[in-house]
């Protein structure tokens, strides 16, 4: 197993950077893998002495093949922090395991995103793995699927992927002229990330999330999930840049492990069981837990 670069992003929460190293740590193959720790500079003056704890934090972390950190002069904010970390691994490594200050991931989280990393490396159609499974029974432990949509809790991804990556967003003015498409880009109403996006499009918001899911869906990708989630965010609590949740919706997350190795799709198409159950849980959630998730998501 090849494994990839882990790139950890942290801003201004030592404590939560913490949790998140310790449970990485603790997951198999953490030892076989580099890691990579960007630390964003401070946006404001009160944000300085969090800052630093953060990056003294970061020098004096072991328990990896290696461990680089990379302190920003200034800041970058989370979107061009991600999207150039990112695109820095995968033009050196080909790959990499994209990871937030505020996730705590499985014992298996590093194995099933590096196992998947290597079947899918070839695949052009499968354009991310994902750590994360939204709230619901999809399967057993030991099985996965495909949608089509990306996730931004605990991901991977490789080169040929990310280089598709659009900041320019040219699927806009595509997506802006044709309903049924637009539709499906909202899967089929239940979530409206056209929204989203022409909010990002009018600099209201900035997000490389909901880019990168315009990205994957002009190029009809997808995106391979485990059917029990291998991360918990531990940022719902209001700390962090963009938004909160509740305490239902961590209730909704688990780090359950599959008992028998992880079981890959016979074929790389959408699971439509899943899909359909997806989009149920986000139509009758409109303003619940799990669409805040997504909000989050995309940010």
């Amino acid at each position: 197993m090849n494994c990839a670069p882990i790139a950890l992003f942290a801003y201004n929460r030592p404590i939560h950077l913490k949790q998140t190293v310790e449970s990485l740590r603790a997951a198999r193959h953490a030892q076989e893998s580099r890691l990579w720790i960007f630390c964003d500079g401070s946006k404001r003056p009160e944000d300085s002495d969090a800052v630093a704890q953060v990056r003294s934090y970061a020098r004096s972390i072991r328990g990896f093949a290696s461990v680089t950190v990379i302190e920003r002069e200034r800041n970058l904010g989370l979107a061009a922090s991600v999207t150039e970390g990112v695109r820095r691994l995968c033009d050196e490594f080909g790959r990499a395991i994209v990871v937030e200050d505020d996730l705590v991931v499985a014992p298996g989280f590093l194995e099933f995103l590096n196992q998947a990393l290597d079947r899918y490396e070839k695949e052009v159609k499968v354009m991310q793995v994902s750590g994360y499974m939204y709230p619901g029974e999809f399967g057993a432990p030991d099985e996965s699927l495909f949608l089509p949509m990306i996730s931004c809790w605990g991901w991977g991804t490789w080169k040929r992927a990310w280089d598709q990556y659009d900041p320019t967003m040219a699927g806009y003015e595509v997506l802006r002229c044709d309903s049924g498409l637009r539709r499906e880009f909202d899967l089929d109403g239940a979530y409206s990330y056209f929204d989203m996006l022409k909010r990002q499009v009018t600099g209201q918001i900035d997000s490389w999330g909901i880019c990168w899911h315009l990205s994957v869906f002009m190029l009809h990708g997808l995106v391979l999930y485990p059917t029990r989630s291998l991360v918990r965010n531990i940022g719902v609590d209001g700390s962090g840049t963009h938004g909160g949740g509740t305490s239902e919706l961590q209730r909704d997350l688990s780090t359950e492990e599959p008992s028998a190795p992880v079981r890959f799709p016979v074929k790389v198409e959408i699971d439509q069981g899943a899909l359909s159950r997806v989009a149920a849980n986000l139509r009758s959630m409109q303003s619940g837990p799990l669409t805040r998730l997504l909000r989050r998501f995309v940010a």
